[in-house]
């Protein structure tokens, strides 16, 4: 069966240093769709509506919260959408930072905090001489948006250049040492590729852990495309630290966007199956 598909890609803004791989993995997305005999329009996260779009399936790497807003109607109105909004909603650091622990997927100590607070609680970071704040909405955009600072008074600051900038929740999160890996993963799928990021001592661990925790994070956002980093630790233990809704996949993306337009495709036609 043929559908018609609408690709809605990120806006620049949310591509910070990744607008060539972002677009990349998405046009090799549907270039593979279109072999299955799929039709596929191209649409920009900021200007979709539904008096815009009219295909009934919907792949999309939107995270602007304007469009994921826009996004909302077309699942009311019964389309077919993924990643799902609530899904990209999920990777939003502050429910990420919430979701993720209640799930039992290791993941830093953090505190939520609104960008206003000025007398914040450090129960149980008494010890840490150095602190990670990162804007809880979107993954960062701006040099500012994740930041490692040394004094509290720093961290302050931070927070009230988020609130200036209309940020209105912040993660702090503890410092962990070890090395960093970034990974990649399509649910329903065998693809996951992980490598060492900046971990200079490349520390041993045990890759099928990352991958379980992985896929543990990815059920608990409600994620089908997804990528992310994590922590390796001197003893070898694993930690989460960020999840993403549909990455750039660049190390990887010609490999990748097979098994992603496989995962569209199958989900797609059961999605299509039950409304018949």
């Amino acid at each position: 069966m043929n559908l018609k598909f609408a690709a809605v890609t990120r806006g620049q803004k949310y591509s910070p240093n990744h607008i060539g791989n972002d677009s990349q993995i998405m046009r090799l997305t549907i270039a593979e769709l279109e072999k299955m005999g799929h039709r596929v329009r191209i649409y920009e996260e900021d200007i979709i509506s539904p008096e815009v779009v009219t295909e009934n399936f919907i792949f999309t790497m939107i995270r602007g919260s304007y469009a994921l807003e826009k996004l909302v109607q077309f699942e009311k109105n019964g389309a077919f959408v993924i990643n799902s909004t609530e899904a990209v909603l999920n990777c939003y650091r502050d429910r990420m930072a919430r979701i993720l622990p209640e799930a039992g997927v290791p993941f830093p100590k953090s505190i939520i905090v609104e960008t206003s607070a000025k007398n914040i609680d450090f129960s149980g970071f008494e010890n840490q001489e150095k602190l990670w704040v990162k804007r809880g909405d979107v993954h960062a955009i701006h040099r500012e948006d994740v930041t490692l600072v040394y004094q509290k008074e720093e961290l302050y600051s931070v927070l009230l250049e988020y609130e200036r900038r209309g940020i209105e929740k912040a993660v702090i999160q503890e410092q962990l040492d070890g090395d960093v890996v970034k990974f990649y993963a399509v649910n329903d799928s065998k693809f996951f590729h992980w490598y060492y990021h900046n971990g200079s001592r490349q520390l041993p661990f045990d890759p099928k852990f990352l991958h379980k925790i992985a896929l543990d994070s990815a059920r608990a956002l409600k994620v089908d495309i997804y990528g992310g980093d994590a922590v390796v630790g001197e003893d070898g233990s694993v930690k989460i630290i960020d999840l993403n809704d549909w990455p750039s996949f660049a190390p990887v993306r010609e490999i990748a966007s097979k098994h992603i337009a496989e995962l569209i495709h199958n989900k797609a036609l059961d999605f299509h199956s039950k409304i018949l």
